[in-house]
């Protein structure tokens, strides 16, 4: 299957052309046309599937649509009465009224809205005069302003910040015919639920909504059941996928110094290209960043405590390859799409199982293979047996020579009566031949 047999407008095939994709995702082949026919959708798929081609393809031909019917906005007169639609008499004269746009997409985090935009407007290069603007919070207001003063086709925003235009009255959406809620899970973990109703509120009754989201159950399909009508469900992969592309290895730290020994060792062999180290909390990234940078490492911090700009500044040199190594936590790295990323690594554990699968999700992109490593402590063990049944996968634990743990591997206990038998049980189905024998230095292959 390629793009012009989904009926995609010749503008939207030649830039998707320009950009080096001939054929859709699976992700893309079912949803675009569900999307193109007007169905409300509940979508699941991994990240890295393509889901932003998804629904911002569909978007942009509904904007090519608008096109055709709507009158456009006459120029502004230079008497002093009003002409055409989208002006009004003001006391100086005519001005004009931002009409709002067609399309709105929410996104969880500024930088996932970013990269939504740059698809927006890579997409839709060929369209004239398309009019893409981002709302998200770390941008001053002013610029926001002059941005949604003009016409305005599509617009993606970070959900509080585009509740605080809402209430000062500086946004009409009553054009919105098509509403994307990106990553409806994370929206709905950061405790974004009474923003979403209240935007849902301020738009149309007759609109289209497509949902995306890691899974469907619990708060996101009780969102999905308010807010769209009679929706085609699209599940191309769940959590469970295996992830051929991503090599996953678990490395037992016995301390915060041997775990950081485990890290230095990782990062200074060839094999790294470029990566990304995720901690939990914003002091711990910045703390990690000093001590690499201090090492000689080309390495900076990201993270929510820092302003947009300097946030922008240090995923350009990511992108640049100006950055070997990134720091950073799970909310700043959502979004990030560098294909160059060849190793992600848990230096700190997510707070949810689920961000464990975003996380690695960051490497192995483009059809390049990845390494998703995970360095674990003691006391993070239930999380590691957390994340294992999340994916119904196990971590294969891995040790390099050298830096073994000095203490053994922890080992699940058996929960009474339940059957268990007496002595100690292991990840997955107990020690297999071979498992956790230790391997050469830099040769970082987990144990079989």
């Amino acid at each position: 299957m390629s793009f012009d047999t989904l009926g995609l407008a010749e503008p939207l095939v030649r830039a998707l052309s320009v950009a080096g994709y001939t054929e859709p995702t699976s992700v893309q082949a079912e949803a675009i046309p569900a999307a193109m026919s007007g169905t409300d959708l509940m979508v699941s798929s991994r990240t890295g599937s393509g889901k932003t081609a998804s629904f911002m393809l569909p978007a942009l031909m509904r904007v090519l649509a608008l096109r055709e019917s709507e009158p456009k906005p006459a120029p502004m007169p230079r008497n002093d009465g009003p002409r055409g639609p989208g002006f009004e008499r003001g006391p100086r004269g005519p001005r004009f009224v931002p009409q709002g746009p067609s399309v709105l997409v929410l996104a969880p985090t500024r930088e996932l809205a970013l990269q939504v935009a740059k698809a927006a407007s890579d997409y839709g290069r060929y369209i004239p005069g398309l009019r893409v603007a981002t709302v998200v919070g770390g941008v001053p207001y002013g610029a926001q302003l002059r941005a949604l003063s003009g016409p305005l086709d599509i617009l993606i925003a970070t959900p509080g910040r585009l509740l605080d235009h809402l209430g000062a009255g500086k946004l009409p959406l009553g054009r919105v015919g098509f509403f994307v809620l990106d990553e409806a899970d994370r929206m709905l973990d950061m405790g974004f639920i009474d923003d979403i109703h209240a935007i849902a509120e301020a738009l149309p009754q007759q609109r289209q909504t497509v949902m995306f989201s890691a899974t469907f159950s619990g708060p996101a399909g009780r969102l999905a059941e308010e807010l769209l009508r009679e929706p085609r469900r699209i599940e191309v992969a769940s959590h469970t996928e295996t992830h051929a592309d991503i090599e996953q290895r678990l490395h037992w730290a016995d301390d915060l110094r041997h775990k950081n020994a485990l890290l230095d060792h990782i990062l200074t062999t060839r094999e790294v290209d470029q990566a990304l180290v995720f901690t939990s909390t914003q002091r711990d990234a910045e703390v990690l960043a000093t001590r690499l940078a201090e090492m000689g490492h080309q390495v900076d911090a990201l993270h929510g405590g820092m302003p947009q700009g300097r946030r922008n500044r240090v995923l350009d040199q990511l992108r640049n390859r100006r950055l070997r190594v990134l720091v950073a936590t799970d909310v700043a790295a959502r979004g990030i799409d560098v294909k160059t990323i060849s190793h992600v690594i848990n230096y700190g554990l997510p707070m949810k199982e689920e961000d464990y699968v975003h996380r690695i999700g960051r490497t192995g992109r483009a059809g390049r293979t990845g390494l998703a490593v995970t360095l674990a402590e003691r006391r993070d063990f239930g999380m590691v047996q957390r994340i294992q049944r999340f994916t119904t996968q196990r971590i294969p634990a891995a040790t390099i020579t050298g830096l073994e743990p000095r203490t053994p591997e922890p080992a699940a206990r058996p929960k009474p009566g339940f059957g268990a038998k007496p002595g100690p049980k292991r990840f997955g189905n107990g020690p297999k031949p071979g498992y956790g024998k230790p391997f050469a230095r830099g040769a970082a292959k987990p144990s079989r």
